[in-house]
């Protein structure tokens, strides 16, 4: 089966419009910036505030993947998609190692470890938001294709707002854990506003090259793989201090993050 390969230089791609990308880069200044600002009082929005956005941006994020993206990229039972998805999975259990989880709200602060640890931090953080931007450039010509198909509900936007949300507090996460560990505002400030800049970047990478249907599917194959990880990881994570328990409380954001998903989806 031959498959249309797009030429980004002759092709009329559907382009993200100029307040995704500014909301995508505006929601890691907000987090960064909420753990500046809220000195003193960071340690109660982490552990009593942070667990629950996480909670439910981990949840809508699963809902969204179940219920929009899955359908889309099994649709072809030629392209292999399930290697690529379990890809993605084992892709983000190795970031996980160079990032120490801030991701999914970790923090875990060395003091006196010199720019070593912070560089390697960011670098298993920026290939993730690099990777997981990809997809919110090639959704809108996967959508295009898929019209008058029965093959899922996928909007772009859906997932844009998934990401912002687990944005919000990764960047919390990763503002605390530079400030902790002593690591100058400058360094920290740049940090954050390179973390900032790489998932419009992946999103601007997925829109301008040329990319054939093939690998669309992979892509998405293996940002859902990541996303599974993530939202796992934070959904499965003990509660509090029980093992293996979830109150009340979080059980309560995950099930409105699983049906906002589901109700936009629908």
């Amino acid at each position: 089966m031959r498959h249309r390969r797009i030429n980004f230089a002759a092709a009329r791609l559907p382009t993200m419009a100029l307040w995704q990308y500014l909301l995508l880069f505006g929601s890691v200044l907000l987090g960064g910036g909420l753990a500046q600002a809220l000195r003193g009082r960071e340690d109660r929005m982490r552990k009593d505030y942070l667990p629950l956005l996480l909670s439910f941006s981990g949840a809508y994020l699963l809902g969204i993947a179940a219920m929009e993206m899955m359908p889309t990229v099994f649709r072809e039972t030629t392209y292999h998609t399930g290697v690529w998805l379990l890809g993605g999975f084992f892709v983000q259990l190795l970031l996980e190692g160079l990032s120490q989880g801030v991701e999914h709200g970790h923090v875990h602060a060395h003091k006196q470890v010199g720019y070593r640890y912070g560089l390697t931090v960011m670098v298993g953080l920026g290939l993730h938001a690099l990777l997981e931007g990809l997809p919110l450039g090639t959704i809108a010509e996967t959508v295009t294709e898929l019209a008058g198909h029965d093959h899922g509900n996928l909007d772009g936007n859906h997932l844009l707002i998934g990401i912002v949300l687990h944005k919000i507090p990764a960047a919390f996460a990763l503002g605390l854990l530079l400030r902790y560990s002593g690591y100058s505002k400058k360094f920290m400030w740049g940090c954050l506003l390179v973390f900032a800049g790489l998932s419009p970047l992946g999103a601007a990478l997925g829109e301008i090259v040329s990319i054939n249907p093939i690998w669309r599917n992979r892509v998405l194959a293996l940002v859902i793989g990541s996303f599974l990880h993530i939202s796992t990881t934070i959904l499965f994570e003990a509660d509090g201090g029980r093992e293996h328990g979830i109150s009340a409380k979080k059980f309560g954001v995950v099930v409105l993050g699983m049906l906002i998903a589901y109700f936009t989806a629908h």
